[in-house]
């Protein structure tokens, strides 16, 4: 080694682990850009419209479970539809996070949009399981 250089030593496993880093980020870029979005590869635009379906459809579901809790008389079948709510709040909370982040203007980022598009379909299963479950009462 000369007087007065730096060499950099990096270990294999320490490349190893940098080079999967950057190929699972370069991986989650393209299929934003190249797949679509959400489970259909649908166009930024339709995803978002289906996303904000959803979210609608879950936060009518939970008002009406809501109304149902202020009622009298809490029967084995309104227990039923309590579980599937609370199913439903957890499939979509990440979708909630997204939501109230952006109502108070903060910042969304990329981890949390990708669980939203990763969760919208559990999502929009449940509230359609809790929008049954109130029909058939």
């Amino acid at each position: 080694m000369k007087k007065g250089t730096k060499n950099l030593v990096i270990c294999r496993s320490c490349i190893g682990l940098a080079v999967a880093v950057i190929a699972a980020l370069l991986q989650g870029c393209a299929l934003f850009s190249i797949g679509g979005y959400g489970p259909d590869g649908q166009s930024r635009e339709d995803f978002e419209q289906r996303v904000e379906a959803v979210f609608r459809l879950q936060n009518r579901m939970t008002s009406e479970v809501m109304m149902l809790q202020e009622g009298d008389g809490v029967t084995d079948h309104h227990e039923t539809i309590f579980q599937a709510e609370r199913l439903m709040e957890k499939n979509c909370s990440y979708l909630n996070e997204y939501v109230s982040r952006d109502i108070d203007g903060l910042r969304k980022g990329l981890l949390l949009q990708r669980h939203v598009e990763k969760s919208v379909v559990d999502c929009e299963t449940a509230a359609h399981s809790v929008e049954a479950l109130l029909k058939a009462r």
